[in-house]
C-alpha cells in the first residue's frame, strides 16, 4: 500500500514470495509461541491426529506478514515520486476476518503467499482515509490452500472526500 487510496484498484494482486518450512524452524517457532506437542516433538506429532510434525498456524501467518512487509519495502524502493510529493501514509489495521487454516503445513512444504484487493470503502467518519480490504492466502506445492484470511488497512486519501484537490 505505497499508493494513495484512489490509486488502488479492486482486483490488484501480488505474489509475496515462497517459504519452505523446515523441522528446525517449526520447532523453534513452537517453543517460543505455540508449544503444542504436534509442533514440538516428532514422536508426539506422529501419534497425534496429524500423523507428523506440523507448523503452527500462527507460524504460517507470521511468515505471510514478514513477506508482506518485504513486499511493501520493495514497492517503496521502486516507487518514483515527483519532487515535493510525499508518500501516502499507511494507517492502522482494524483487524482481520475469516481466518482459516485449511491444510496442515508439514516439514518440507513450500508455501506460496499472495494478496488480492477485494474491496475499498470510503469512510465518512475518517474522510482523510479509505479502507482497503484484501484476501490473503498461502498455497502449498500441491496447490492446496493452507491459510486464507481477509485483511483491512486504512490508506491515506490524496484528497479528503468531498473537498477539491
Amino acid at each position: 500500500m505505497t499508493r494513495y487510496f484512489e490509486d488502488i484498484r479492486i482486483g490488484e494482486q501480488a505474489s509475496l514470495g515462497d517459504h519452505r518450512f523446515t523441522a528446525e524452524e517449526i520447532v523453534s517457532f513452537a517453543e517460543r509461541f505455540d508449544p503444542q506437542p504436534f509442533h514440538l516433538d516428532e514422536q508426539a506429532a506422529a501419534e497425534s491426529h496429524f500423523g507428523g510434525l506440523v507448523a503452527s498456524g500462527w507460524h504460517t501467518a507470521a511468515v505471510w506478514m514478514r513477506l508482506m512487509v518485504s513486499h511493501w519495502q520493495r514497492q517503496i524502493e521502486a516507487e518514483a515520486y515527483a519532487p515535493g510529493e510525499r508518500r501516502p501514509r499507511l494507517g492502522v489495521s482494524p483487524g482481520i476476518r475469516a481466518l482459516k487454516w485449511q491444510t496442515p503445513v508439514r516439514v518440507g512444504d513450500t508455501i506460496s503467499y499472495s494478496t488480492r484487493v477485494t474491496g475499498k470503502e470510503e469512510l465518512t467518519s475518517r474522510p482523510q482515509w479509505g479502507l482497503v480490504i484484501s484476501r490473503n492466502e498461502g498455497v502449498n506445492q500441491d496447490g492446496r490452500e493452507v491459510l486464507t484470511f481477509l485483511s483491512q488497512v486504512f490508506v491515506e486519501r490524496r484528497t479528503v472526500a468531498g473537498q477539491q484537490p
